[in-house]
């Protein structure tokens, strides 16, 4: 028997069939797979790797190549929260490094560190993360993947007191707020929180006011984009030399 079936039992490896099936080629699905790892360590373990290398007939290295190259795959046990706080350009010039700074003074930890026990309640990782896609609503943070827009250092340290607490305060826009694992359970494709639908574990407001102001504007003007031509020419391509 494995060395792997003490981590991963019958039923991990049902979801891991479950998931490979949606593929036709089983490689494809290393990368559902390895969340679906998170799901149940909390991280990508030694274990992690080589149960997906057994369960999509890949060498432990390709396995390893794939986990250490995505920033969303963690080497280390993530606690019950993964607090990330965007420090790219805009985010960094509107508060987002005094955000960071504030964050992991009160934690006392730094980038992909963790504090309390990974896994137990109220335990938070706390890490530096590249653009979060909403420049708009700056500067942001996610919890496990979901949106709090328009941080202050002030909301900010009241929420991870809050994730502190055992508490699961309401994102700004997307689904309601799960843990890691759970968060990492949808990543691998299953909606099956206990108690739930599909509909209730996704649903939460999507778009901003901020990001459809432009849009909400235009059609109100009656402004429109000018039409684009049936016979629009294309720029000839310059000579090679």
């Amino acid at each position: 028997m494995s060395n792997t079936s003490a981590v991963f039992g019958e039923d991990v490896r049902a979801d891991a069939k479950q998931i490979i099936g949606r593929y036709p080629e089983s490689r494809s699905a290393l990368l559902p797979m390895l969340h679906l790892v998170q799901s149940v360590q909390g991280h990508v373990s030694t274990e992690g790797i080589e149960f997906c290398a057994e369960q999509l007939d890949l060498s432990t290295a390709e396995v390893s190549a794939v986990a250490t190259f995505y920033t969303m795959y963690k080497r280390k046990p993530c606690g019950q929260h993964l607090v990330s706080v965007c420090t790219n350009t805009l985010c960094a010039a509107l508060g987002g490094d005094s955000i960071y700074r504030t964050l992991s003074e009160h934690l006392g930890v730094g980038h992909d560190e963790t504090a309390g026990t990974p896994g137990e309640e109220g335990s938070l990782t706390l890490e530096h993360a590249e653009c979060l896609a909403a420049c708009d609503l700056g500067p942001v943070l996610q919890v496990n993947y979901e949106y709090y827009d328009n941080q202050t250092p002030e909301k900010a340290l009241e929420l991870v007191k809050a994730l502190q607490r055992g508490e699961k305060p309401a994102p700004t826009r997307g689904a309601p707020l799960s843990d890691f694992r759970g968060a990492e359970r949808q990543l691998a494709g299953f909606f099956d929180r206990p108690g739930g639908s599909y509909e209730d574990t996704v649903d939460g407001p999507s778009a901003a006011e901020e990001t459809l102001r432009g849009a909400r504007i235009a059609n109100e003007r009656g402004w429109t984009a000018p039409a684009m031509p049936d016979d629009a020419e294309l720029p000839p391509l310059p000579e090679k030399k």
